[in-house]
């Protein structure tokens, strides 16, 4: 099998890649481990940037995402008993965020490429990728039992942190960066009407947690838990009652409670692959970052990686040039850096360290205060929230 663009994975970064390529008149085949329905459901992100969005309405991937998504023009932030909402389009020039979920986003982007993109093969497993340094490399994969090798002008590595494209950059020219911290998230889902309608982010001397939805009629909820929490230790009695208190306030405001239809604990970690290309072998999406989740940036910074690929790639067709191919690491890092940066001090504003000091408590409140009474720190934390620009 031939390909200009082989793409290993069908997340939203491998689907977005396809069609971007799709529309560019350029051909790419995609290989994805899981079958349809395993990757039509799995839970991931639900926070669009401004720039995300952007980016699937130009690819056409926006039709159902518009009518369906939910626009919000700002999150609020909850500490010491107080509420302050943070006004997106007011502080950064009109720009918003769109909560439509990972999964619905993978099943526009499969449907627009089972319909007229290149091939698409599910339950493909990717085993390795050879030749990265040559100008054929090639990805080795096994589909309905029998092995095949798909042969390729460049490779793009979408696979996730576990996947065989990051583990084809040599070891001696790789370096990596990370973080684990020592709690985790206590996510639900519940079916019940979101008790507001922008997301809650609350910091509480109990620990953190998020009020935030899937539609109209579905909440997600989050606690921050000890990282070793197995979510069925906890009763749902006992998750409405904590989040009751972590979200208490000094007004009318109620949390309303629903049935609790599915729950896990999702692990807290920053980690950073560098470079991001070997030769013609280039990585994006959690291949080369992983973020928590507490800035929204996960999927949002995969979107950045493609977008700076099929850039590039479209460069060198019209120019001759590689420069942009040459500059994709460098390019790509630098966003995923500034994301890094406001996750990690998002995570640390809003989270308490089971080791936390009374000064450390302290701080936190001051940090809060800082934003919520100077508009710059407020357009500052505005403008990362809705998104770094692309490229």
């Amino acid at each position: 099998m031939r390909t200009t663009v082989g793409i290993i994975g069908a997340g939203p970064a491998g689907l977005l890649l396809a069609r971007l390529l799709h529309n560019a008149g350029v051909d790419s085949v995609v290989l994805e481990s899981r079958d349809r329905a395993y990757v039509e459901r799995r839970q991931r992100a639900g926070i669009l940037e401004q720039g995300t969005v952007d980016v699937l309405r130009a690819a056409g991937a926006g039709e159902r995402m518009d009518r369906e998504g939910l626009r919000h023009d700002g999150i609020e932030l909850r500490f010491d008993r107080r509420r302050h909402r943070v006004d997106f389009p007011a502080l950064t020039g009109g720009k918003s965020v769109m909560v439509y979920a990972q999964t619905e986003v993978c099943k526009d982007l499969i449907a627009l490429q089972l319909a007229d993109g290149g091939p698409l093969l599910f339950e493909a497993e990717a085993l390795a990728v050879e030749g990265a340094e040559t100008d054929r490399p090639r990805v080795r994969f096994r589909h309905e039992g029998v092995e095949d090798v798909l042969e390729c002008d460049y490779v793009v590595g979408c696979d996730g942190f576990w996947g065989v494209a990051r583990k084809a950059v040599p070891a001696g020219l790789s370096q990596t960066f990370e973080r684990t911290y020592p709690f985790g998230w206590l996510g639900i889902l519940a079916d019940v009407a979101p008790s507001h309608d922008e997301l809650v982010y609350a910091r509480h001397d109990r620990g953190f947690a998020l009020l935030s939805m899937r539609s109209p009629s579905v909440s997600r909820l989050y606690l921050q838990v000890p990282a070793d929490t197995d979510a069925e230790s906890w009763s749902d009695e006992e998750i409405w009652a904590e989040l009751e208190r972590r979200f208490e306030t000094d007004d009318d405001w109620v949390l309303h409670r629903g049935p609790i239809t599915q729950k896990s604990v999702t692990p807290m970690r920053s980690y950073v692959h560098e470079p991001m290309r070997h030769g013609r072998l280039f990585l994006a999406g959690d291949a080369a970052h992983i973020v928590p989740p507490t800035g929204a940036k996960g999927l949002n910074l995969a979107v950045g990686d493609v977008v700076t690929f099929a850039r590039a790639l479209a460069h060198r067709r019209e120019t001759g040039s590689d420069d942009l191919l040459d500059a994709y690491s460098a390019t790509c890092l630098r966003r995923v850096w500034q994301a890094e940066r406001f996750s990690y001090d998002m995570t640390t504003l809003l989270h308490r360290a089971p080791d936390a000091t009374p000064f450390e408590d302290r701080l936190q409140v001051a940090r809060l205060d800082r934003i919520v009474s100077s508009r710059a720190a407020e357009t500052d934390l505005a403008g990362a929230y809705t998104g770094f620009p692309i490229g």
